[in-house]
């Protein structure tokens, strides 16, 4: 499992929505509160927890970003063909 990676993250339509959860999360807030209340994916309900994932699993965008996370940090707000997510590295 070692070049595998595991990620949250909070999917929402618009870039002000997210930079305002980014911004809320930064501050404090629970990310998986964050993510069950404002998420559009299926996600949601596990507080947006990804599972276990590998290089090629998700879209380029998504990748590059959440593999370039330290375990525990968050991501800038990253866009894809999907919307606009904050990633959180869990292990």
């Amino acid at each position: 499992m070692a070049n595998k990676i595991r990620c949250a993250h909070i999917l929402v339509e618009k870039l002000s929505l997210a930079n305002e959860i980014h911004d809320r999360i930064a501050k404090g807030e629970s990310f998986a509160k964050m993510a069950e209340q404002y998420s559009i994916d299926g996600t949601r309900k596990q507080g947006g927890d990804l599972g276990f994932f590998g290089h090629g699993e998700m879209v380029r965008e998504f990748e590059q970003a959440a593999f370039a996370l330290e375990v525990g940090q968050l991501s800038p707000v990253v866009r894809t063909q999907f919307g606009y997510h904050i990633i959180k590295r869990l292990a």
